[in-house]
């Protein structure tokens, strides 16, 4: 226990004196020794350290190659933290203030890829998607020639599947409200903005179930219309997926549109 307490002791005492070096060298005026103390906290992973010297060597660096580096790894700090609305902040700053540098590519693409990744849940606002989705397109049109082109375009479709899921989600919603006509304007424009959508076959029986419903709730002189529409949506189903699982229950939402549509001759 006694040698526990001893090292227990010296420890905080190890500490204690690494923190006051660290305040006496906050305070010192000597940036090359904050310099390479920050550039060695950066490589010991330690990027709070690291950060609070970069910030108090910014000014002092601007527009040198040590500046350079400086503004690079304060992005990289933020980044390993997970604060990538920062982190992008300084990979865009660094891009636009080392436009010529050999890292303003790999700056941009990163810049793009904190967006990325704050985009959120389809349910939620998509504001960051679309960002995203504009900066990483920016970035395929100015480096063509990048080996991140094929990351970038993985990106790009994983977010366009985001906004489709969510839209996709709208049109059940209005669906569930009972406000059928909303529905199927959602739906047809979700297949016109999506026309390679993973959702076709299920958009398709949602379809038919809507304009079943939408039918069903109709004035008498718009109801022929709509019943017929329902049944084109099965066809269609039948037709594009002659293996699908909704085909049972469409076959019976069919047989009573058709039904329907003889009692009104």
């Amino acid at each position: 226990m006694r040698n526990r307490l001893f090292i227990l002791a010296v420890m905080g005492l190890t500490v204690l004196a690494s923190c006051n070096d660290f305040t006496r060298l906050v305070k010192s005026t000597d940036n090359e020794m904050k310099y390479e103390v920050a550039m060695d906290y950066y490589e010991r992973g330690d990027y709070n350290h690291a950060l609070q010297l970069f910030d108090l060597l910014q000014a002092s660096f601007r527009n040198t190659p040590r500046g350079e580096n400086i503004t690079y790894r304060t992005a990289q700090c933020y980044y390993e933290q997970g604060d990538y609305e920062i982190a992008g902040y300084y990979f865009k700053k660094f891009s636009q203030t080392y436009s010529f540098s050999v890292d303003a590519e790999k700056a941009d693409f990163m810049n793009a890829y904190c967006t990325y990744l704050l985009s959120p849940d389809p349910s939620l606002d998509q504001t960051n998607t679309h960002s995203a989705i504009k900066q990483l397109k920016a970035f395929t049109e100015k480096y063509p020639q990048s080996d991140s082109i094929a990351r970038a375009n993985e990106l790009i479709a994983d977010l366009n599947n985001k906004l489709e899921t969510k839209d996709y989600n709208i049109c059940r919603l209005f669906y569930r409200m009972e406000n059928y006509s909303a529905a199927i304007t959602s739906f047809e424009n979700l297949l016109k903005n999506y026309p390679n959508t993973s959702h076709r076959e299920e958009i398709l029986f949602d379809m038919a179930k809507t304009y079943y419903d939408y039918a069903e709730n109709s004035v008498a002189e718009k109801q022929r219309e709509r019943y017929e529409s329902c049944i084109e949506q099965c066809n269609a189903l039948n037709y594009l997926y002659p293996q699908s699982a909704f085909l049972t229950e469409t076959d019976i939402i069919a047989t009573k549109a058709r039904k329907k549509l003889e009692n009104l001759k």
